[in-house]
């Protein structure tokens, strides 16, 4: 009698731990994003309610990337595919996607600039490519928020935790971009120095110039790196930014004939709103 009961009592106790134990991460619904930067983004708005996947793992390049087969099944498993809408491998994307509706590009209601990033496509329509390094500035972001939200929330419109997330999200992200104004404002930095421009939305948005070395994603000519040279020398630069995705050699050469220290920053950095204030405490301390 007394072992049937301690049976029982384990059968209950196997039980109640079969049925307390939380949805498998393979069985929680997925959202897609196409890089690491706007995972957060999507993260803020959903919490916990799906996986958020990324499609370019961190340390690899949207240039050179390909979907693993393991990705394509995923791809039509998830609820949402989101991407910048500018990038060759998200068009490449849209044709292993069975329900392209679902693939939501968070750049609509960004005016863009022109770029001749090689990892960009044209638009259609224009015989020139797209700069696509929209979350690199607030106010850029706060559009991509709000197109993430619609998405979401037509999808699950009773759901008011999301709207109280992503308003959360909104406030949070308008401060940054007042704090990032004002500081630059206080600063009166004009300009800055860049080797490859990643910074173009972000220039833009405060109204100071992105001085790039590269150009036309070739290294600059002679002539033009002397110019260069000379202005930074000129102007006391203190700092040449470049993205960790590029060698540093090339770069530190032209930083030592300035005197100015050459710098590494992560565009495809996770966590974009701490990120956006590194580059602005860079950009700060450059002159």
């Amino acid at each position: 009698m007394k072992r049937s009961l301690i049976a029982i009592a384990l059968g209950c106790l196997l039980l109640a731990g079969c049925g307390g134990r939380s949805r498998s991460t393979e069985d929680q619904k997925m959202i897609y994003v196409s890089i690491l930067p706007l995972r957060g983004i999507v993260e803020d708005i959903v919490g916990d309610d799906f996986r958020v996947e990324v499609l370019v793992p961190p340390g690899a390049s949207p240039e050179t990337f390909e979907l693993t087969p393991r990705q394509m099944v995923d791809l039509d498993r998830a609820e949402l595919v989101f991407g910048i809408g500018w990038l060759d491998f998200e068009q490449n994307m849209l044709s292993k996607i069975e329900d392209r509706s679902k693939v939501i590009a968070l750049s609509e209601g960004v005016e863009p600039i022109a770029g001749s990033c090689s990892h960009v496509r044209a638009d259609e329509g224009h015989s020139h490519g797209v700069d696509p390094h929209i979350w690199t500035s607030p106010r850029e972001l706060r559009t991509m928020a709000e197109n993430a939200y619609r998405a979401i929330h037509t999808l699950y419109p009773d759901s008011l935790s999301y709207t109280a997330r992503y308003e959360a999200l909104d406030r949070r992200l308008t401060t940054l971009d007042e704090t990032i104004a004002e500081r630059l404002k206080e600063s009166g930095v004009s300009y800055f120095m860049i080797y490859h421009p990643a910074l173009t939305y972000y220039a833009r948005a405060y109204g100071v110039e992105q001085v790039v070395i590269e150009q036309e994603g070739k290294e600059p000519s002679a002539r033009r790196l002397a110019l260069l040279i000379d202005r930074a020398r000129r102007d006391s630069i203190h700092i040449l930014l470049y993205q960790s995705q590029f060698p540093a050699s090339t770069v530190e050469v032209i930083a030592s004939d300035i005197g100015a220290d050459s710098r590494q920053i992560d565009p495809l950095a996770e966590d974009v709103e701490a990120n956006i204030l590194e580059i602005t405490d860079l950009i700060v301390s450059s002159r």
